[in-house]
């Protein structure tokens, strides 16, 4: 029985971001899926991890008004004005940035269907990074699956 798909391929690449010091949200879709569309997986996954314990990556829909709202639920969440033991201990004021992280997480996995990211209409990747100075972020993709032949 002859298939379409040929070789299974793993392909990773890291992308750079800049951040400022406060809680950044950046839309890094369309680089994901640039990383995506070169591979030529037609069907398999998308691991996208971000290194560090002050940033996470989640999906949302990537308008200011959401946008917003995400920032101050986490705010409610976890707010920058709380004691951190982190902090006392070690006195760079970013506990905040840690805890928040932690309950986001540092990655996610979006599945690829005839060679695109399988995201809703309205669903963009997003890296939030909240530590308390500008950062260079880094975002590791990591693309896996049968490619076309």
């Amino acid at each position: 029985m002859e298939t379409k798909y040929s070789v299974f391929v793993c392909e990773s690449c890291t992308l750079s971001f800049s951040t400022t010091a406060g809680t950044d949200v950046i839309d890094i879709t369309r680089p994901v899926a640039e990383k995506v569309a070169e591979s030529g997986i037609a069907e398999g996954q998308a691991l996208v991890f971000t290194p560090g314990s002050t940033a996470a990556l989640t999906t949302i829909e990537y308008e200011s008004g959401v946008v917003r709202d995400l920032i101050e639920a986490i705010e409610r969440i976890a707010p920058k004005d709380m004691d951190y033991r982190h902090d006392a201990r070690w006195g760079d004021g970013n506990g905040y940035a840690h805890v928040r992280s932690a309950l986001l997480g540092p990655s996610l996995t979006v599945p690829i269907t005839n060679g695109r990211l399988a995201l809703g209409t309205w669903q963009q990747i997003v890296l939030i990074d909240f530590d308390n100075r500008p950062r260079k972020r880094q975002v590791v993709v990591q693309v896996s699956g049968l490619k076309s032949r």
